[in-house]
């Protein structure tokens, strides 16, 4: 249990669902995050993309040059890692050695707001910071799989849409209620049936607005989710798009273990900025070299199965990689959305 949340509930009243969930991630002492909580393998709670192994950024450093390119090689050319936990994904794109980041053009900054994740990036050539950059820049915001981690409102349909506040009852444990909303959010589908949940994503659309309006043009914001509609959330089972992890399975409810799970859900792209262009993971990776790079691996396990060294394991494994990668029943099935400035 997070230190002073019970407390500060029978203290004050019951408090929105957003409030619980901020507490349960980023509380900077027994929030998941704070409290060591990660994705990765081994010592991970979850599997993202980048932790599948080094591929990921293979592509992602194609895709960066592809960019630069496309704006003209400027000097410097910013790549913003937002929610970069330990820096998995910058050590595997700077370990492409991507076109930019050779020419010295490249200024890498890693942002994760989890301090004890931020002591990860020492030893990385990266800037590593708190927050995105306050001064705009051209470049790219990258997000992997972080709006769904950002807390939203929680709307629960009872004879009309409520918001589910969470409470502490007499045992210390806590419980949800439910408030008549001020002012229903214009998100929400008018009709749904008895006990329908839906996302109110306010902090993810105020991330996806503020992150585009910080690059200059030519600039770009890719953000890689599992992504939704409200009105398809709000017509499906709360449980198959608001999810909890713990030890690479599904967590317990929500509201238990706060502090020692995960808490995501799909996002709502409808809620957001309308995005340029859209696509899945798979057909993203395709579109920057990830075959050729698979294909590459091929060869130098060829040319290495005899003797082979860390450098033809790894190529060999980018097989396994790609299709882990681009599998349409998981990662594969991701959204990539894009906002393109300029």
């Amino acid at each position: 249990m997070i230190p002073g949340l019970v407390e500060r509930i029978r203290a004050g009243g019951p408090i929105p669902f957003a409030a619980f969930m901020e507490a349960a991630l980023y509380d900077p002492v027994g929030g998941f995050y704070a409290a060591g909580g990660r994705a990765g393998g081994r010592s991970g709670q979850f599997l993202t993309s980048p932790e599948v192994g080094p591929l990921f950024g293979a592509v992602l450093a194609r895709a960066l040059d592809a960019w630069w390119a496309d704006a003209g090689r400027p000097s410097p050319f910013v790549m913003v890692d937002a929610g970069a936990g330990p820096g998995t994904l910058a050590r595997a794109v700077l370990a492409a050695r991507p076109a930019v980041a050779v020419a010295g053009a490249l200024r890498y900054v890693a942002v994760e707001r989890a301090t004890a994740q931020r002591a990860a990036h020492t030893g990385l050539a990266v800037a590593s910071a708190e927050g995105v950059p306050d001064e705009p820049f051209v470049g790219v915001v990258v997000a992997n799989e972080l709006l769904d981690n950002l807390p939203f409102r929680l709307a629960v349909h009872d004879g009309g849409w409520r918001e589910a506040f969470v409470d502490v009852d007499t045992s210390g444990r806590l419980v949800e209620v439910l408030v008549p909303f001020s002012e229903v959010p214009a998100c929400l589908p008018s009709a749904a049936a008895h006990g329908a949940r839906a996302p109110v994503q306010d902090e993810a659309a105020r991330w996806v607005r503020d992150a585009v309006a910080h690059l200059r043009p030519p600039g770009r914001l890719v953000v890689l989710d599992y992504a939704s509609s409200t009105a398809d959330m709000a017509a499906r089972p709360w449980r198959g798009w608001l999810r909890t992890y713990r030890d690479h399975q599904r967590g317990r409810h929500y509201l238990a273990d706060a502090g020692a799970q995960d808490i995501t859900s799909d996002v709502a792209l409808d809620q957001l900025l309308p995005p340029t262009t859209t696509s899945t993971q798979a057909d993203f990776l395709r579109d920057h070299g990830l075959e050729e790079l698979v294909e590459e691996g091929r060869q130098t396990w060829a040319a290495h199965a005899a003797a082979p060294d860390l450098a033809a394991l790894t190529a060999r494994s980018r097989v396994r990689e790609a299709e882990a990668l681009t599998d349409p029943a998981g990662l594969g099935g991701f959204t990539v959305a894009q906002w393109v400035v300029g």
